[in-house]
């Protein structure tokens, strides 16, 4: 695993998509400040300054897509939520890999896949996570509800231990989970969750579905219980 530390960066998600041709695989790009992070479906992630974590990782795991590489950001939101943990913290899953305390966001992933020419060159798995800010700084983040580590626990949160015990949890069984794909996270993954059994409208690009989430099931996959019949939802956003 190689780290690179940058200063500043509009995104490490970018950076990472621009020079993968010449990064190793695991490569971890950290930096400091971030001035145009992104989210899922497009949403951008308000900076908060320094002292908070944005990461990237740069994963060459096979010359060619596999399934299982679209799990990818619900298993690091299990790896996310045991590192919570052990600040002493509870944390929730909001399907498909949304990371909540309390009901509030503390952190956002977001996966790409680069393919260029039609090769497969990898994956860039980016996490920012809000480890310390103020309350009247997290109050500017619009549409969500959301919180940091050091406002739940009362404390400065180190953000270079947060970061290496990230590092240790993802990598520690990245290759088996390569190998098992989702079912190998699956209790961990539904233990956490804050959506099963209740109704839910959910954005799936441009339409809404609305009905009961069910289950989540061996894929991943979110199976939502609709008036006439069971959906499968592969992707989406939990309005």
């Amino acid at each position: 695993m190689r780290e690179i530390l940058l200063e500043e960066i509009d995104s490490t998600n970018s950076y990472a998509k621009l020079n993968i041709d010449n990064l190793e695989d695991k490569t971890v790009i950290h930096a400091l400040k971030q001035t145009s992070g992104r989210g899922r479906l497009n949403r951008t992630w308000v900076d908060l300054g320094i002292g908070n974590l944005f990461l990237s990782l740069v994963l060459k795991p096979s010359e060619q897509f596999s399934e299982v590489y679209t799990n990818l950001t619900q298993y690091l939101s299990v790896c996310l939520c045991k590192v919570l943990e052990s600040y002493g913290i509870e944390s929730q899953i909001k399907w498909p890999n949304d990371v909540l305390i309390n009901g509030k966001k503390i952190a956002g992933i977001l996966s790409e896949s680069v393919i260029q020419g039609g090769n497969f060159k990898g994956i860039i798995l980016g996490v920012g996570v809000n480890l310390n800010a103020k309350q009247s700084e997290i109050n500017l983040i619009p549409d969500k509800i959301a919180t940091s580590l050091n406002i739940e626990t009362g404390n400065d949160i180190d953000i270079n231990s947060f970061r290496e015990k990230l590092l240790d949890e993802f990598f520690s069984n990245y290759d088996k989970f390569l190998s098992e794909g989702f079912e190998m996270i699956k209790h961990d993954y539904i233990s956490r969750n804050c959506f099963i059994g209740k109704e839910l409208n959910i954005k799936v690009f441009d339409r809404i579905e609305s009905g009961l989430a069910q289950s989540v099931n061996d894929r991943g996959e979110l199976i939502l219980e609709k008036e006439d019949r069971d959906l499968t939802l592969t992707i989406g956003d939990i309005l």
